[in-house]
């Protein structure tokens, strides 16, 4: 059975998207034009536009369409922005941050995965966004962003991320314990990177980030 893939991607916007409260235009308009199944193992195309995580290999998935919806729509960004990404994973979400802002880099552990997005964001002709194979808790940057959006759970919100953001910057995460956590919007007010504003968005589950999962507790 062929697939007509921009009917699929138009329906996903219509159906799944828009109704989770994603009325952006720039953002309805970026997840209408980026082939979302370019980013999808070609055993897993046809379920490129599902409601659906998708597993992508290491245990780590794909975000569910309306998440990416929300999470591009909550950091609003501007074309002259510069973006942070941790967990390029696939490559989609990273592709969309290269059509909303003016530059991204974007870090991902696992350097097969790392060189696959690479790969398809060449293909696409998406020259503005840089993968780094790294961690982002072992990597360093003097470099300050105006827009960070985190791929994974966060037990609780690091310092080092707020430390990547400009004065005024913002960041997509998802902090807290299942089965409570929640999406926020994290903006860094000023030099202190350990009072940063906190606005909730929506709940929501992932997995969590590595090395950024709760520590667990024993009890006799």
């Amino acid at each position: 059975m062929t697939i007509d893939y921009a009917k699929a991607r138009a329906a996903m916007v219509e159906q799944q998207v828009r109704p989770w409260d994603v009325l952006d235009a720039r953002v309805l308009e970026t997840i209408s034009r980026v082939p979302r199944e370019a980013f999808v193992a070609d055993a897993r195309r046809a379920l490129a536009y599902a409601d659906l995580e998708l597993p992508i290999g290491h245990g780590e998935t794909m975000l569910k369409p309306v998440v990416e919806g929300r999470a591009l729509q909550a950091l609003k960004l501007a074309q002259g922005d510069e973006v942070l990404e941790i967990g390029t994973g696939s490559g989609y979400l990273a592709a969309c941050l290269g059509h909303l802002a003016r530059d991204v880099v974007s870090l991902e552990r696992h350097a097969d995965l790392a060189d696959a997005a690479r790969a398809r964001l060449q293909a696409q002709g998406i020259a503005n966004v840089e993968v780094v194979h790294a961690d982002a808790f072992a990597w360093n940057t003097e470099r300050r962003f105006d827009a960070i959006c985190v791929g994974g759970a966060v037990d609780s919100v690091p310092a080092r991320f707020v430390q990547w953001l400009r004065p005024g910057g913002r960041m997509f995460i998802v902090r807290g314990q299942a089965p409570a956590m929640e999406a926020v919007l994290v903006r860094r007010e000023g030099e202190d990177v350990n009072a940063p504003r906190v606005e909730s968005l929506f709940e929501t589950g992932l997995a969590y980030l590595a090395g950024a999962a709760p520590v667990p507790h024993f009890s006799l």
